[in-house]
C-alpha cells in the first residue's frame, strides 16, 4: 500500500509538462509540413520558372533546365536538413536546448519570408535560397525537438513523449496536403502564401517557449545549476518530491566528469560509443530508405500511374492514415517495448512493399487493381508509423548519456538527412529505370533492416538513460558504476576493425 502511494505522485502527467512538450513539437509539425508541402503546387512552380525565364532571357527553360530547377528546389531543402542536423551539437552546447529552438525560429521567418516573396520578387532564386534556410531550420527541429522532449520526459513516459515528435512531423505532412488544395492554397495566385505560411508557427512557438523551462538535465549536468533544475523538475512533475530524477541526473554527472567531452570522432573512435552510434545510425537510414519518403514526395504520381482518378484525395488519405497510426503506436510503444515496434514495422512495409509492386505492374492491364495500389500505400504508411517512423528519432536520446548525446544526434540527423536527400534525388530516375518494380529495392532494404534490428538493436523501454549507457559500457569489458550492469547479457563478440573487436549486447527489457 505504501508503494502504491509512493508511485502515484511518479505517475502523474502535469498540464504543464504537456504544455512544454507541446510547444516543442511545433518544431515537428514545422519539419512535416516542410516536407510535403512542395508536393501539391509542383506545376504552378514550374510554371513560375518558366515565366521568369521568359521575362529575363527572352524565351523559357527547356523541359530538361526546368526539371533540373524544380528538382533543385526539392532537393536543396535536404542539404539544408543536413547543415542544420550536424549543428545541433554546437548549438545546444553553447545557448542549451530551449534557447536553441528559440535562435532556430530566426531560419525559419527568414526562409519563409524568401519563399512568400518571391513571386512578387520575380526571382525561382529566392524559392531555392528559402528552401535552404528553412531546410537548415527542419534539420536544427529533428536534433532539437527529440532531445528536449527526453529530458523533460519522466522513464516511464519517455518513449509515449518521444513519439508526439513522430506526430508532430505526420500531422504538418497532412495540414501541408490539404492546404495544397487548388481550392484552398494551391492555386497560381497563392502558392507563395503556402509556402511562407511555415512562419506562424514559428512565431507561436517564439511566443510559447518563454514559458518553458531549459532542460533540467542540461542545468544540473553541465550548469551545474542544481536549485534550478530542481524548481523545473517540481513544476514538470508536480510534485516536490523530485529526490529521484535528481539523484539519478547526479550520477550521470558524476560519471560524464570521469570521462573527456565527447566529441563526433570520438564516438567512432572509442569502443564504449561505436556500438550504439552505429545502431543510431542504421535506425535513421531504415527509416529513409525504407522507400516512406518516395510515397510522400512522389505519391500523387503513383496513384495517378495506379488509374487512380482523383489521386491528390488519396495522397491526403494516405496523410490521415499516417497520423492515425502515429497516434497508436503512441500508446502502444511503452507497451510493446521500441524493437518489437521497429520489427513489426520494418516486416509490414516489405510486405506491402511487394504488393505494391504487383498492383504498380499489373494495374495497366487490369484497372481494378488501382485499389490495390491504394491498400499497398496506405498499408505500408500504417506500418512505417507503428515503429520506423517515431521510433529512431527518440531512441538515439536513450541509447546516450548526456555527455556524448548532443554529439550523437548531431551524427544521426545528419545520416537521416542524407539519406533522405538522397531518396528524394535519385528516385525519379530509379522509377524510370525500374518502372513498377522500384519498391522490389526499398523490399530487399527493408529485409536487411530488419534482420539487422533482431540481432544488434537492444530493448530500451523502461530503463533510464544511465542504465542503456552503463549497458553498451560493460560491452566493452570496463568496470561500471552501477549494478544494472550484472543483469546485461553479452553477446558475440563482433568485427568493428581490422585490429578491434567490440562486443555486441543486448540489454534486459526491465529495469532491475
Amino acid at each position: 500500500m505504501e508503494r502504491m502511494e509512493d508511485e502515484k505522485p511518479k505517475k502523474r502527467v502535469t498540464l504543464y509538462l504537456l504544455y512544454c512538450v507541446s510547444t516543442a513539437v511545433i518544431g515537428s509539425l514545422q519539419f512535416g509540413y516542410n516536407t510535403g508541402v512542395i508536393n501539391a503546387p509542383e506545376q504552378k512552380l514550374r510554371r513560375f520558372f518558366q515565366n521568369v525565364s521568359m521575362e529575363r532571357y527572352g524565351e523559357p527553360f527547356s523541359p530538361g533546365t526546368n526539371t533540373m530547377v524544380w528538382s533543385f528546389s526539392v532537393a536543396i531543402f535536404s542539404v539544408g536538413g543536413m547543415i542544420g542536423s550536424f549543428s545541433v551539437g554546437a548549438l545546444v552546447n553553447k545557448f542549451g536546448r530551449r534557447k536553441s529552438m528559440l535562435v532556430s525560429n530566426i531560419l525559419a521567418l527568414l526562409g519563409g519570408g524568401l519563399m512568400g516573396l518571391s513571386a512578387l520578387s520575380r526571382s525561382f532564386e529566392m524559392v531555392i535560397i528559402g528552401r535552404l534556410i528553412i531546410g537548415a531550420f527542419c534539420g536544427l527541429c529533428t536534433g532539437l525537438t527529440p532531445m528536449y522532449v527526453g529530458e523533460l520526459s519522466p522513464t516511464h513516459l519517455r518513449g509515449a513523449f518521444g513519439t508526439l515528435h513522430q506526430l508532430g512531423v505526420v500531422i504538418g505532412i497532412l495540414v501541408a496536403q490539404i492546404f495544397g488544395l487548388e481550392s484552398l492554397l494551391g492555386s497560381d495566385a497563392l502558392w507563395p502564401v503556402l509556402l511562407a505560411l511555415t512562419v506562424l508557427p514559428a512565431v507561436l512557438q517564439s511566443i510559447m517557449l518563454p514559458f518553458c523551462p531549459e532542460s533540467p538535465r542540461y542545468l544540473l549536468i553541465s550548469l551545474n545549476q542544481e536549485e534550478e533544475a530542481r524548481k523545473a523538475l517540481v513544476r514538470l512533475r508536480g510534485t516536490e518530491d523530485v529526490s529521484n530524477d535528481i539523484q539519478e541526473m547526479k550520477e550521470e554527472g558524476m560519471k560524464m566528469a570521469m570521462e573527456k567531452k565527447v566529441t563526433i570522432p570520438e564516438l567512432f573512435r572509442s569502443p564504449k560509443y561505436r556500438q550504439p552510434i552505429i545502431i543510431a545510425i542504421v535506425l535513421q537510414l531504415s527509416q529513409q530508405l525504407s522507400g516512406i519518403n518516395a510515397v510522400f514526395y512522389y505519391s500523387t504520381g503513383i496513384f495517378d500511374s495506379a488509374g487512380v482518378s482523383q489521386p491528390i484525395y488519396a495522397t491526403i488519405g494516405a496523410g490521415v492514415v499516417n497520423t492515425v497510426f502515429t497516434v497508436v503506436s503512441l500508446f502502444l510503444v511503452e507497451r510493446a517495448g521500441r524493437r518489437t515496434l521497429h520489427l513489426i514495422g520494418l516486416a509490414g512495409m516489405a510486405i506491402f512493399a511487394l504488393i505494391m509492386t504487383i498492383a504498380l505492374s499489373l494495374g495497366k492491364t487490369n484497372p481494378s487493381l488501382s485499389y490495390l495500389a491504394i491498400v499497398a500505400v496506405f498499408g505500408f504508411v500504417a506500418s512505417f508509423e507503428m515503429g520506423p517512423g517515431p521510433i529512431p528519432w527518440f531512441i538515439v536520446a536513450e541509447l546516450f548519456s548526456q555527455g556524448p548525446r548532443p554529439a550523437a544526434m548531431a551524427v544521426s540527423g545528419f545520416s537521416n538527412w542524407t539519406a533522405n536527400f538522397l531518396v528524394g534525388l535519385g528516385f525519379p530516375k530509379l522509377e524510370e529505370l525500374c518502372g513498377p518494380y522500384v519498391f522490389i529495392i526499398f523490399t530487399v532494404l527493408l529485409i536487411l533492416f530488419f534482420i539487422f534490428t533482431f540481432l544488434r538493436v537492444p530493448e530500451t523501454k523502461g530503463r533510464t538513460f544511465d542504465d542503456i549507457a552503463q549497458g553498451f559500457a560493460a560491452s566493452t569489458g570496463k568496470p561500471t558504476l552501477s549494478p544494472v550492469t550484472e543483469a546485461v547479457v553479452v553477446g558475440e563478440p563482433t568485427p568493428m576493425s581490422p585490429t578491434e573487436k567490440v562486443p555486441m549486447v543486448d540489454l534486459p527489457t526491465e529495469k532491475p
